[in-house]
């Protein structure tokens, strides 16, 4: 890889959220009426059942590290689709820009992203008298796993997008949420039937979600639950990128890349 390259794949995916209006909106209204919804949805169930215990409140938690996990797939897959697009993504790849380059830079900006709808949504959730710092020492690693998870699911979007063509652009926003109801984000994994358990716990995110709340119930943070993330996000990372390897490849030599966008 070259951090030359990256850093000029970065600069220019920042500027064009920089110079549109839309991006920038995009960026901050859905997470703010996700926050909204389920805040408020929050205060209702506490006041309406008043021995529902504080840490209820950790579904405004969810809303906010779904929206990490979200926004980090989001930036990989946007990203590639605009070079589409924009009939660029064949100039992308003429240039001495190596796939590794490209993926590195998306990363990049998916983590900008994530902080700052993370930032922005911790500010606003202390109206809902909630404050995810509540998590402590456990933040860090809850949110490195969240955004490792939604690369891995960015690069294997990407790689199902060069598979099946143009036509396989709605898996861009469809992918998260096919693994949200087994990832226990709004409820404890307890609550799926048996037979769905054992596709949930191949999710990291179950364990990111079921981890945070441990941790708003008083329990502290499962080492067990920490290390099963990583192991999971580490394992399909490198299946996605051997996917995705294998479909650029793929494209490039049967030349679908110079099809795409035209």
């Amino acid at each position: 890889m070259s951090f030359h390259v990256i850093r000029a794949l970065t600069m220019r995916y920042w500027f064009l959220y920089q110079r549109s209006s839309f991006r920038i909106l995009d960026l901050f209204f859905w997470p703010m009426m996700d926050l909204f919804v389920w805040g408020f949805l929050t205060l209702y169930l506490m006041q309406a059942k008043s021995g529902i215990p504080g840490y209820f409140t950790f579904l405004i938690g969810a809303v906010i590290f779904w929206n990490v996990l979200y926004r980090a797939q989001q930036a990989v897959t946007v990203s590639f689709l605009d070079d589409i697009w924009s009939r660029n993504l064949l100039n992308i790849f003429v240039a001495p820009v190596r796939p590794s380059d490209f993926i590195a830079a998306t990363y990049i900006v998916g983590l900008l992203q994530c902080l700052i709808v993370c930032v922005t949504m911790t500010l606003f959730a202390r109206f809902y008298e909630f404050d995810i710092l509540r998590l402590g020492a456990a933040l860090v690693p809850l949110f490195v796993n969240l955004v490792l998870m939604g690369w891995w699911l960015g690069m294997f979007t990407m790689g199902m997008i060069l598979r099946f063509g143009e036509m396989a652009q709605p898996l861009a926003w469809a992918v998260p949420y096919l693994l949200q109801p087994i990832s226990a984000v709004f409820y404890p994994i307890d609550v799926l039937p048996p037979w769905l358990r054992p596709f949930a716990y191949c999710s990291p995110a179950t364990y990111v979600f079921e981890g945070m709340r441990q941790v708003l119930r008083g329990e502290g943070l499962s080492a067990s639950n920490l290390c099963a993330a990583f192991a999971l996000n580490a394992l399909y990372m490198l299946l996605a990128a051997i996917f995705f390897g294998s479909m650029f490849h793929q494209a490039r030599k049967i030349g679908l890349l110079s099809k795409f966008g035209t």
